[in-house]
């Protein structure tokens, strides 16, 4: 299937003015991803700006309400290669998986690098959810109905944050929906990785780009908190929906990861969608293929906490 037409448009004036990431810096490209945030965005029942305090700093964190009662809840972590996104950019998103799933969603302002580099991240992301759990009645959610989630580095920080809660004994997230995800692999590249290398939105230069400001060496890449298909814990991990799209360098990955998980006896639901390129959530509003997407994994995500 060729790619949606509504993105090859968007795409077309995308390729027209590539950035020059050689002479950007990280604050540049936040600023300049900054004025592409306002996204037409659906109501919910509550939005509330808070803080959760962690053992030696505090995260804004940003709790949406798709109803007025105690909820299942997801805690969510953006994307944006590690480097740039904030509970801002993914504003909408959040609302429509609140809303889609019918639960609480808790979106986590995790350090961005490179001022705070690999693991910074992970131990944010991690530590976020065992504040999440640990004051579940005070947050007004069900405690034994806690997910997490993520959008490409997002849903690194996601699946990571499974395997440290089996490491560390903490408390475990009942799902994981995962969308386009990181995951690392094993052997040579994945073809999409060839075949999506330019013209997608997200590129291989630019992967790099994120990457080398995000490790702290080359080491980094094949830590399991960074690649987690080189797990060896994939066993523990609870249930997952993966979702991918058809012309993403990231495709592969993360379907390899899927199959990684299936082969491990983790139950998972993954689909990967025709037409559409990485970061798709954050077309729901003007691609209905887009849309269908992401409200198919809120599905899942809604049979996995509402049963």
């Amino acid at each position: 299937m060729g790619l949606n037409p509504k993105i090859q448009a968007f795409l077309k004036e995308v390729n027209a003015q590539p950035i020059p990431l050689e002479s950007v810096s990280p604050e540049q490209f936040r600023n300049q991803a900054r004025m592409q945030d306002d996204v037409p965005k659906q109501e919910v029942a509550k939005v509330e700006d808070c803080q959760i305090e962690l053992n030696d700093r505090t995260l804004p964190i940003r709790i949406y309400r798709s109803e007025n009662k105690a909820q299942p809840a997801l805690v969510f972590y953006h994307g944006g290669g590690w480097v740039v996104g904030s509970i801002d950019s993914h504003d909408a998103t959040c609302r429509e998986i609140a809303n889609l799933a019918e639960c609480t969603v808790i979106s986590v302002d995790y350090r961005l690098a490179p001022e705070h580099k690999f693991p910074a991240a992970v131990e944010d992301a991690y530590e976020a959810f065992q504040g999440v759990s640990a004051n579940a009645e005070r947050l007004g959610i069900e405690e034994d109905k806690i997910a997490v989630g993520g959008d490409s580095a997002g849903g690194n920080l996601a699946t990571v944050v499974c395997l440290l809660a089996e490491e560390r004994s903490g408390h475990k997230p009942v799902f994981q929906l995962l969308l386009y995800p990181s995951t690392g692999y094993i052997g040579e590249e994945p073809a999409s990785l060839r075949e999506n290398a330019e013209g997608y939105l997200l590129t291989k230069r630019l992967m790099n780009w994120f990457r080398s400001h995000y490790y702290r060496t080359e080491a980094d890449r094949f830590n399991p908190y960074a690649s987690p298909i080189r797990s060896e814990l994939l066993h523990t991990l609870p249930p997952a929906a993966i979702l991918t799209a058809q012309y993403d360098p990231l495709r592969d990955e993360a379907q390899n990861y899927a199959a990684k998980l299936k082969q491990e006896g983790v139950d998972v639901f993954t689909k990967n969608y025709d037409g559409l390129i990485h970061g798709f959530a954050g077309f729901t509003a003007y691609v209905e293929e887009a849309y269908q997407a992401v409200a198919e994994g809120a599905s899942v995500l809604k049979d996995a906490l509402h049963t």
